[in-house]
């Protein structure tokens, strides 16, 4: 269990330090951003559905599968397009649940806070990534945002509502959507180096992950603040939330969406060779977590009574 903040001078200590955080976190917001259409070339590279770019590679466990690998060359390319167009679609939905519980926040805040800009410049960083990812979804092809599951549009309605008067939740929230992307688009940009992608993917991902260091942060942080001060209830109700929302936002995050299973008739078989059954991917979607799941371990609130439950939503590993 992490130690209480139990003297004066320990909590001036811990606001000194979250203050110099948010001072440089908002001085990087100013010194380096992005415009989602200044920054991004879009009419100098057009999305050819059949640029062999696309194509799924080793690091995607459907890549390696004997079914993917059989496809037709341009299949394969219009299969890799829609994939990242969906997972930009879902990134699209999650950052609007994120700017509206943001904002819910901030009502919270005092007028001239550095918590209460900070707060703002996310949400307008997040507000150009949604441009962004619109704007991408639309030169490939798509236009309307996928159906997810219905606990995942109930839940994000909750986590707006959460977001002012259980904040803790929310910002678990936050972890569990943009950790495992980040994750993966940072592997995506080391594993295929320069030009290995397409541009205006590689453009979009540079983009995307130099702006989400600072929201990780911001909210790793405020985690670190203001968990030690919940009440045991709030603890208990927060131990059980965190697996069961990381859980199901790295189920998002992480596999094909419906649309991509129906549009290429995806066997139930391959789905299971390629995620359920396969020992590396479990592994990988657990280490895609690993940082917020060190950040509850340290935080306490993995216990006897919740550790069940990572493993249960199987995103759990020792970290050794």
């Amino acid at each position: 269990m992490p130690t209480a903040i139990t003297t004066l001078d320990d909590e001036v200590q811990a606001a000194d330090s979250f203050t110099g955080l948010l001072g440089r976190l908002n001085d990087q917001s100013v010194r380096k951003h992005f415009d989602a259409y200044e920054d991004v070339p879009w009419d100098d590279y057009p999305i050819d559905p059949t640029d062999h770019r696309w194509a799924l590679d080793d690091l995607d466990p459907l890549g390696r599968t004997d079914w993917y690998k059989n496809l037709p060359p341009e299949e394969q390319s219009r299969l890799g397009l829609l994939t990242v167009a969906t997972k930009m679609q879902v990134g699209y939905f999650f950052e609007g649940v994120l700017k509206r519980g943001l904002l819910e926040h901030a009502q919270q805040l005092p007028a001239g806070s550095p918590e209460l800009r900070y707060v703002y410049h996310e949400v307008i960083e997040e507000a150009q990534h949604s441009l962004m990812f619109q704007e991408f979804c639309g030169r490939a092809g798509l236009t309307t945002v996928p159906k997810l599951p219905r606990q995942a549009r109930v839940g994000a309605k909750r986590v707006v509502k959460v977001a002012k008067f259980f904040p803790e939740l929310f910002f678990i929230f936050v972890l569990g959507g943009e950790d495992p992307i980040d994750h993966v688009q940072r592997e995506s940009l080391r594993s295929r180096g320069e030009g290995g992608l397409h541009p205006l993917l590689e453009r979009i991902m540079r983009i995307h992950v130099t702006e989400e260091a600072r929201h990780l942060s911001f909210a790793r942080h405020w985690l670190k603040r203001r968990v030690p001060e919940l009440d045991p209830f709030r603890r208990l109700v927060l131990g059980i939330g965190a697996p069961l929302i990381l859980g199901e936002m790295g189920g998002l995050m992480m596999r094909p969406s419906n649309v991509v299973v129906r549009e290429f008739q995806i066997p139930d078989a391959v789905l299971r060779e390629a995620y359920d059954d396969n020992p590396e991917w479990l592994e990988g979607a657990a280490n895609a977590m690993r940082k917020v799941r060190v950040l509850c371990r340290d935080l306490g609130l993995i216990t006897p009574l919740t550790k069940p439950l990572w493993k249960l939503k199987r995103i759990w590993s020792e970290d050794a």
